[in-house]
């Protein structure tokens, strides 16, 4: 079984950890390519590329510029490095050695500049979405550029025998595996906020609770679909009702907002 999980935009500079060992990033080759590109891109096209503030841009095109993919010491591990929703929900940083070595095995994360990466193959700092149009050799945007990659990249991470991955991805980064050179069952779980007898997904909630998921299925050594519907964190339950085979349904009474 394997786990898919997006990037975030924010980002955080862990502490160093003697006992991790960092690893290198399967697609790195290619990533040095993208890295050559997006260099060359000036605040404008970065400003105008990603929609971002004067600020933002200046950070994005200062990073471009500092990114040097063969110097493994200049990154840190891609699961404590990013910081959003998700990855709040799964709180990478208080994972146990043991965890983290499961996680290493099991868990994937997609990534626009990297295409796929392990929880300690080491990374640098970098905005980059999987959606944004970048010209290059391949095509005209990130989807063109990674191809077939990303999926013949999971089915080498894959088990032999009973190939799952756990789509717990956004729709943007998960549209970036080919679904025609996946060799392997997707299960895309989907969360849902309940109040007054009416079902919805809400997005903050349902990033955090992704996250949550990741870790049960890490803490908990998950290997089986079916396993899946055991899942039980923060109020959620499964619920047949409204579930199939591969969209499993999670269901919990919707949180009061808190007071201002």
């Amino acid at each position: 079984m394997l786990i898919l999980l997006s990037p975030a935009k924010k980002l955080i500079v862990p502490e160093p950890n003697q006992e991790i060992t960092r690893s290198k990033p399967a697609l790195i080759d290619d990533a040095a390519q993208l890295s050559e590109i997006t260099r060359k891109l000036s605040q404008r096209e970065i400003r105008q590329m990603m929609k971002l503030s004067e600020n933002l841009a200046e950070l994005t095109h200062a990073r471009f510029q500092a990114l040097d993919l063969s110097d493994l010491d200049l990154g840190s591990p891609s699961l404590l490095t990013f910081a959003g929703d998700v990855y709040r929900g799964l709180d990478a940083a208080s994972l146990s050695t043991e965890d983290l070595a499961f996680a290493q095995k099991h868990l994937r994360i997609l990534s626009g500049l990297y295409g796929v990466l392990r929880p300690l193959d080491t990374m640098q700092p970098y905005r980059l979405e999987m959606g944004r149009k970048l010209g290059t050799d391949r095509g005209e945007d990130l989807y063109d550029f990674w191809g077939a990659k990303i999926a013949q990249q999971l089915n080498h991470d894959l088990p032999a025998e009973n190939p799952v991955v756990v789509n717990l991805a956004s729709q943007e980064y998960f549209k970036s595996v080919d679904q025609s050179t996946l060799q392997a069952e997707v299960i895309s779980p989907v969360f849902k906020e309940e109040k007054d007898g009416q079902q919805r997904i809400l997005s903050m909630f349902a990033k955090v609770a992704r996250g949550l998921m990741a870790r049960w299925i890490i803490q908990n050594r998950i290997t089986s679909a079916k396993e899946l519907t055991q899942f039980n964190m923060a109020g959620y339950c499964y619920q047949s009702q409204g579930s199939t085979a591969n969209k499993p349904l999670f269901v919990r009474p919707q949180p009061a907002k808190k007071a201002a």
